[in-house]
């Protein structure tokens, strides 16, 4: 593809046109937007891409022609305090960021209470063996994939505001419908209801979220949204403990109670979401919530701090549907593949010691109810964890090499696994060692707000972001083959190809990291040797979108 005739007059190929701009001038300002400032500071005219008048009026057109919703505030010479954005981010954290957590913890309640109902015998009360339970975790799993991106793809037509709440109360009434289980078929069956309906879901809040918060702040707000995963592993843990003493109770087995319960909390969260939702920054008063959320001014500092950052993000409005051009420039936007492969590959290691750890704690020894109570401290960890490798990735502006913290952290406790004799004999040393290894410090809030921030477009990144998710999901799915029957119970064979892949996995980040400086550099060489006409020229008329930009470099 040639480069746009109207903004140079020099031949660029597709190999050089990759990147997408996140400021939509030059890679200087790139550079200094990247590097200055804190994460939340106050405005910083040299953080400001519209500072230049022809390129604000290029966005101002895009923005009008596009139908942005929030197009009527954007404002190039708005000026507010550091002061004034510390309290906004504040109010953000507590509407917008706090409300995705409960969701999010309602979607783990859900996802993840087959592990707890397991520890209570339900495989032998349904007649099940631990291949069934493998192919029920894959059945859900291949269900969550497919439904990614064309749950994406739903939500960016309706809004996000209204296709998760309706998600959510969906998945809800299957949910609750698991306490009538009756055998493998349907077990299968609910298993496949329940992914269908939850796929999409953790794409279609990062798309939310990303209407309110910049480039630099996602990720530290994933990292909450992520936290609520432990969290909800220490609450449902404590209620399991609770709900699984019902055994008996009107001739229930405990189990049932823990699905019905469980059930019927993120059937309260999906209706409350209907109302705490809003569409966007500008859209937050209805007849339910007459004053809003912001004042006039918050509200224009939220839509002009965002588009500052980002101006990719006011091209489509928030009920516009992605087409079928745009969703095949994404699918074969190359320089996002390593991401891609990141998700499918990275977070295997540690998937099927966390999927077992009820049953290897059963295994070794323990009762049903202090099984669920002795997964709590790993829970706790991970949530320090997860926060800590984030807020550094944050502080040090570097994704790739913090993101290997993880599967450096993995590597010694699968090496423990496959050759420590003291495995299953050992009770309390197996406990600690299984503990230390759900306890790693969880790197996919990085790597999220890092495949948005390279996608540098609400279309690419509404599917990006989904495509992510599925090869993460991919990934979930072999890990429930790694360990198999006829590995029990030490998994010697499944523990060794979790050494391999994560030994793969720590190559794979430092490839990445390689290909992303390559790439910059390769833009640079082509970018640099343009004159100043000829840069300002590409920035005004390029029709070049996302991260096939000449003037964006790639987060790593």
């Amino acid at each position: 593809m040639a480069s746009d005739s109207k903004a140079t007059n020099i031949s660029i190929t597709t190999e050089e046109l990759p990147s997408s701009i996140h400021d939509s001038a030059s890679s200087d300002r790139e550079h200094l937007r990247e590097h200055s400032g804190s994460e939340e500071g106050g405005y910083n005219e040299e953080k400001n891409p519209f500072r230049d008048s022809a390129v604000a009026q290029h966005w101002t057109e895009v923005y009008e022609k596009s139908q942005y919703e929030c197009r009527h505030v954007f404002d190039p010479t708005l000026t507010w305090t550091e002061e004034e954005e510390k309290r906004l981010v504040r109010k953000l954290d507590w509407r917008v960021c706090l409300w995705a957590c409960v969701m999010f913890f309602g979607l783990q309640v859900d996802r993840g209470n087959l592990a707890q109902a397991v520890s209570d015998n339900m495989l032998d009360d349904l007649g099940l063996t631990t291949n069934d339970y493998n192919y029920g975790n894959s059945v859900f799993r291949i269900s969550f994939l497919v439904a990614e991106l064309p749950s994406q793809l739903v939500s960016k037509m309706v809004g996000p505001d209204r296709w998760i709440p309706v998600q959510m109360v969906l998945w809800s009434v299957v949910a609750v419908s698991q306490c009538a289980l009756t055998g493998r078929t349907s077990f299968l069956c609910t298993r496949s209801l329940l992914g269908l309906l939850e796929g999409g879901f953790i794409p279609d809040i990062v798309l939310w979220l990303s209407y309110f918060y910049t480039s630099r702040e996602l990720p530290v707000r994933l990292s909450y949204f992520w936290t609520s995963l432990s969290v909800t592993g220490i609450v449902t843990s404590l209620l399991a403990f609770a709900l699984l003493h019902l055994r008996g109770v009107h001739g229930w087995a405990g189990w049932r109670w823990l699905f019905l319960v469980e059930g019927l909390i993120t059937l309260v969260v999906g209706l409350a979401s209907f109302f705490l939702m809003p569409a966007s920054a500008v859209q937050t008063k209805t007849w339910f919530r007459p004053k809003g959320w912001f004042t006039d001014r918050e509200v224009a500092i939220v839509v002009n701090r965002v588009l500052r950052d980002d101006p990719s993000k006011g091209d489509m409005h928030n009920r516009q549907a992605i087409t079928p051009k745009r969703l095949w420039e994404t699918l074969k936007d190359f320089d996002l593949w390593p991401l891609y492969i990141l998700g499918l590959v990275i977070y295997i290691p540690s998937s099927p010691p966390a999927t077992y750890i009820t049953l290897t704690l059963r295994k070794i020894g323990f009762d049903p109810f202090t099984t669920n109570l002795l997964t709590i401290p790993s829970n706790v960890f991970h949530i320090i964890n997860l926060v800590l490798i984030t807020r550094l990735s944050e502080w040090l502006n570097e994704r790739t090499l913090v993101s290997m913290i993880q599967v450096l952290w993995t590597l010694p406790c699968v090496i423990a696994l496959r050759w420590w004799p003291g495995v299953m004999v050992d009770q309390w040393g197996t406990y600690a060692l299984v503990t230390v290894l759900t306890s790693y410090p969880y790197c996919h809030a990085i790597l999220v707000g890092w495949t948005s921030k390279n996608s540098n477009n609400v279309g690419t990144r509404s599917v990006s972001a989904a495509i992510y998710n599925m090869c993460v999901q991919l990934g979930s799915v072999v890990s429930a083959y790694i360990y198999v029957d006829d590995d029990a119970p030490l998994y010697h064979r499944g523990n060794f190809n979790l050494f391999i892949i994560n030994v793969l996995s720590i190559v794979l980040f430092l490839l990445t990291k390689v290909y992303y400086i390559w790439r910059n550099k390769q833009r640079d060489k082509v970018w640099n040797a343009l004159t100043e006409d000829e840069k300002k020229a590409y920035t005004a008329n390029t029709k070049v979108r996302g991260s096939a930009r000449l003037d964006f470099r790639f987060a790593h």
